[in-house]
C-alpha cells in the first residue's frame, strides 16, 4: 500500500489546500480537493457517460498512490464511491424581498 510521507502531505496542502487519502483494501491514493474547473469538466464528460464523472475527478485530482486504483475496475469503483465526500457544499439561504 502506498504511503506518502508527512513532508509530501504538507507540501501538497501548501500547494492545493485540502488533501484526501482514499484506501481501497490494500491500495491507497492521495487526491486534492476538486475545484470548480475540474467539477465542470467532469459534469460535461458525464453527460455522455456517467462513469466519466468519477474518472475525470480521480484523474485530475490525483496526487500520488497505487496506480491500480485508476486501472483496476474493482479498486476504481471503491474509490469512486468516496469522491463526492471531497466536495464541500455550504448551506445557502434564499430570501425573497
Amino acid at each position: 500500500m502506498f504511503q506518502a510521507t508527512n513532508e509530501q502531505i504538507q507540501s501538497w496542502k501548501q500547494k492545493h489546500g485540502d488533501v484526501f487519502r482514499i484506501v481501497v483494501e490494500d491500495k491507497a491514493c492521495y487526491l486534492r480537493k476538486p475545484d470548480r474547473k475540474v467539477l465542470s469538466y467532469a459534469a460535461a464528460a458525464g453527460k455522455s457517460d456517467p462513469m466519466k464523472v468519477s474518472e475525470t475527478i480521480l484523474k485530475n485530482c490525483w496526487l500520488d498512490g497505487d496506480e491500480e486504483i485508476q486501472k483496476d475496475d474493482a479498486y476504481f469503483l471503491g474509490a469512486a464511491g468516496k469522491l463526492d465526500q471531497m466536495v464541500e457544499v455550504k448551506e445557502a439561504e434564499l430570501e425573497k424581498l
